[in-house]
């Protein structure tokens, strides 16, 4: 069993990359049309073997690089609206807002551009080794300090779903937002709260690619509640994040940055 923590081991096997450039957001879409469209067969197939949808456009990007291999393992996005177009729609505005519970928190109070929405998380097959996990996007394994390895092939990497949640939460702290938004199922929301991250349900439960509901995690609960070891592993990806990204003003007005590149799709 190795002597290092947590954040030691998945620095490392690993790196994340913001990508910045064409070709490194199409790894990431290529990455999901493996999952969501080959694997789950939750998208439609296409000739160009890359997943994308309109909300690319204003999505930011992060990818988890296998070190050794150099082979990007995973991916997440954060979606904003665009400076130029702020009242463009988040994917939960699109299809899943009317499940919102308004009495709880009302998004649409929300600054636009000051909150955004993580999502489209993927993991390679390759790195998901075990039968039950071939009919799921990423797999998210409960932390045990007394044995955090997976006896399987790759029992030395440490949990790559994590690693992408906390970059996602990582750009939304880069990008001084008030908080974000996830769809998710309820029992991975169990988990996440076990690491440290209090999202709160703020939708109705709905057939969303399976039972899911809308949650929100505000920016006061970005990082306080996260356990010694999940916390030094979300300062390296932070720190790792920051010296990738430059940023601008949203608008003129606005509190919160963006960074300062040109988004491209497919």
């Amino acid at each position: 069993m190795s002597s290092y923590s947590i954040a030691e081991n998945f620095n490392q096997y690993f790196k994340i990359k913001f990508a910045s450039t064409k070709e490194l957001q199409q790894e990431a879409y290529k990455i999901r049309y493996g999952v969501y469209s080959e694997e789950l067969g939750w998208e439609e197939p296409n000739p160009l073997h890359m997943e994308s949808d309109e909300c690319d456009k204003y999505a930011y990007h992060c990818l988890l690089e296998h070190r050794r291999t150099g082979v990007f393992a995973g991916c997440i996005r954060l979606v904003i609206p665009p400076a130029e177009d702020p009242e463009k729609k988040l994917p939960f505005e699109e299809h899943c807002l009317s499940s919102a519970k308004t009495e709880v928190l009302d998004t649409t109070t929300l600054p636009r551009g000051g909150f955004g929405e993580i999502s489209r998380l993927a993991v390679l097959a390759s790195f998901r080794r075990r039968e039950k996990e071939k009919q799921v996007p990423f797999v998210l394994n409960d932390v045990n300090m007394d044995n955090m390895y997976s006896p399987e092939e790759r029992r030395n990497f440490p949990n790559i779903a994590m690693g992408l949640y906390l970059s996602g939460l990582a750009m939304a702290t880069i990008f001084n937002h008030v908080g974000l938004v996830v769809m998710m199922e309820p029992r991975l929301n169990r988990r996440l709260i076990r690491f440290g991250l209090p999202f709160e349900q703020i939708g109705d439960e709905m057939n969303y690619h399976g039972q899911r509901a809308m949650f929100f995690l505000a920016r006061e609960k970005f990082d306080t509640e996260l356990n010694d070891e999940i916390k030094k592993l979300y300062a390296i990806l932070y720190d790792d994040l920051a010296s990738q990204i430059s940023l601008r003003k949203f608008s003129n007005n606005a509190e919160f940055n963006l960074p300062d590149i040109k988004l491209i799709t497919p």
